[in-house]
């Protein structure tokens, strides 16, 4: 069994050797590790550092984001055989030597995807001082629960796992980032994902993020990202049922100017309730007849990726 860690960078000359060094060299269950460096436009000797060390590198010509560094990743871990993937930052905050723990569930089979979770307990490392951005992280974290009815801990770590089948069926489109969009896709297809309790460095030692520093840019693009997620896994909930509630609303209106009329046999004073009814009604129908057809192409998107994962298997067999 193959184990690939991808390893995206951007600017992580500082502690992407500590990074590397620390990546345990062999594991019960392993049979080979392979370590791939994504260097995603970097400026500094990123590049340089992981040629080094003798990994296997990949690099960008211009900084792209997270989402699509993490897509070229996992890409190059499927053509390389790849049967567990393993996402690891560059920049030292999360120990490298919890690689075991992570896959473990997978090695078990016990499941397709394992995050790494900050929050169930705090370990060596206290996270209280990361202010706003702890406040951020549990926000998402109830909305991405609520969307998919589930109760995780953590939905912005990128320290995790894949087995081969959540690889092959993963299928996302964010550059800016990936981590909510990964969990909305998974749960779609029922695969099973579990949460492992992780030591964290709550700062980093040296630079800053390039995702989550600027906030509200992060806030606004993650929320972008599960907006359109939401929007293509159901469309029915996102379409239809807004314009049902929207059409009940103007038949209020409608029932309004209706008893007016029946009562006084003339329009006014009802008529901006009958304006007003017509016109929720009208939205509500589009909404509605919108969800439809939005549900239908749902089920040409889901024989698509169907075609496109036995495309994907019969590939990933050829390369073991």
């Amino acid at each position: 069994m193959k184990l690939v860690i991808i390893i995206p960078c951007f600017n992580e000359e500082k502690t992407l050797p500590q990074v590397l060094n620390s990546i345990p060299k062999r594991i019960k269950g392993i049979k080979k590790i392979e370590k791939v460096v994504i260097d995603d436009g970097s400026t500094d000797k990123t590049a340089e550092v992981a040629k080094k060390n003798r990994v296997i590198i990949v690099s960008h010509k211009i900084n792209s984001g997270l989402g699509t560094a993490f897509k070229t990743g996992i890409n190059t871990a499927l053509e390389r055989g790849a049967s567990i993937v393993v996402t690891l930052d560059g920049d030292m905050q999360f120990n490298p030597l919890d690689i075991p723990s992570l896959i473990e569930p997978i090695l078990k089979g016990e499941a397709n995807f394992v995050t790494a979770t900050r929050y169930k307990k705090y370990l060596d490392y206290n996270l209280k001082n990361r202010g706003i951005k702890n406040l951020g992280n549990k926000l998402f974290t109830k909305l991405v629960n609520f969307l998919t009815k589930r109760s995780f801990t953590d939905v912005s770590c990128g320290f995790r796992a894949y087995d081969k089948e959540s690889l092959l069926r993963l299928m996302i489109f964010g550059h800016f980032t990936y981590t909510h969009e990964v969990f909305l896709d998974l749960v779609h297809k029922d695969m099973v994902i579990k949460e492992v309790p992780v030591k964290v460095r709550p700062n980093r030692k040296f630079g800053k993020s390039k995702i989550s520093d600027d906030l509200f840019n992060y806030g606004y693009s993650a929320l972008k990202i599960i907006f359109r997620s939401v929007r293509d896994h159901r469309p029915l909930n996102f379409f239809a049922m807004p314009g049902f509630y929207i059409f009940i609303f103007g038949f209020l209106f409608d029932v309004v100017f209706v008893i007016g009329w029946l009562i006084l046999e003339r329009t006014t004073p009802f008529r901006t309730y009958g304006i007003v009814g017509a016109f929720l009604n009208t939205i509500g129908l589009l909404l509605i007849l919108l969800g439809f057809l939005a549900d239908m192409l749902g089920r040409i998107k889901d024989t698509q990726e169907e075609i496109l994962y036995q495309i994907k298997k019969s590939q990933w067999r050829r390369q073991i």
